[in-house]
C-alpha cells in the first residue's frame, strides 16, 4: 500500500515538474522525453504524462517548430536549410517543419539574407577575388541559406573581373 502511494506522489511530482518545464519555454517531445529520464517512472506513466501535457497544450510540436524557426531566423540569422536540419534532429514531424518554414515572411527572409551577405562580405579581409567568393559562399551555406540564393548573391556582390 505504501509503495502505491509513493508512486502516485512521484507521478504527480513529475507532472508538476514537467508542467513548469514546458511553461517556461516551448519544448519538443524529444526534450520532454529526455527530461522524463530524471524521474523514476514506468513507460506507461511516461506516455500518460506526455499525453496530458499535449492535451493541456503545454506540449505542442507545431507551435514549437514555428517558434524555433522564427527565433533561429531572426536571432541567429539561419536559413531554411539549417533550421530544417535542426528540427529534424529534434525529431519534429515533416508537416510541422514545413508549416514552420512557411510562416517565415519571404520578403523579410530575402532582406535578411541580403543584409547578412553584405555584412559578411565587409568582414572578409582578402583581396583575392576567388578566395573572397569562396569564403562568403561558405559562410552563407554554413548558416543554412539555399545554394541558389548564395550562388546568385556571391556573383552579384563579387563579380569576376
Amino acid at each position: 500500500m505504501m509503495k502505491q502511494s509513493s508512486e502516485k506522489n512521484s507521478f504527480k511530482q513529475a507532472l508538476s515538474g514537467l508542467e513548469r518545464y514546458c511553461a517556461y519555454q516551448e519544448r519538443c517531445h524529444l526534450e520532454v522525453e529526455l527530461k522524463l529520464k530524471d524521474f523514476d517512472l514506468t513507460d506507461e506513466e511516461k506516455k500518460t504524462l506526455i499525453t496530458q501535457l499535449t492535451q493541456s497544450d503545454l506540449l505542442n510540436e507545431k507551435r514549437f517548430a514555428t517558434n524555433f524557426a522564427r527565433g533561429k531566423f531572426r536571432i541567429k540569422e539561419w536559413g531554411k536549410i539549417r533550421i530544417q536540419q535542426q528540427l529534424r534532429s529534434k525529431k519534429i514531424a515533416e508537416e510541422s517543419i514545413q508549416h514552420a518554414l512557411d510562416q517565415l515572411d519571404p520578403i523579410e527572409y530575402t532582406e535578411a539574407f541580403s543584409a547578412l551577405a553584405i555584412r559578411k562580405l565587409e568582414g572578409i579581409k582578402t583581396n583575392d577575388i576567388q578566395k573572397k567568393r569562396k569564403k562568403l559562399g561558405e559562410m552563407l551555406l554554413y548558416r543554412g541559406w539555399e545554394f541558389g540564393m548564395v550562388y546568385d548573391k556571391v556573383r552579384e556582390l563579387i563579380p569576376l573581373a
